[in-house]
């Protein structure tokens, strides 16, 4: 699978870290309320379709990116940093067989 990192550009699955599920709302940290952290440490959703999900890039740029990845077919519909990284502009590059 190749993940078009948007600073790097095409890069091999290997070269990224799953950082999880995209989707859950995380409670305050200063909260005690036990219920909304079980809520957000155990259960989950088995979503059929697309799916938001917060990788790195650590055998690259080290930068953190939320993608959008089909779980049905795998294919990536999106992909964009978590935050703004100072120096870090999209990739410039073509896709292979792209008119110059």
């Amino acid at each position: 699978m190749l993940i078009t990192c948007p600073y790097c550009g095409p890069r091999d699955l290997a070269e990224f870290t799953y950082q999880g599920d995209a989707n859950r709302a995380r409670p305050d940290p200063a909260s005690t309320d036990q219920a909304a952290w079980n809520v957000y440490t155990y259960d989950r959703v088995n979503t059929l379709g697309d799916h938001a999900e917060y990788w790195q890039h650590s055998g690259g740029c080290r930068a953190h990116l939320k993608m959008v990845r089909s779980t049905l077919t795998h294919a990536i519909s999106s992909v964009e940093f978590v935050r703004p990284h100072p120096g870090h502009k999209p990739s410039s590059r073509r896709k292979p067989g792209a008119a110059p």
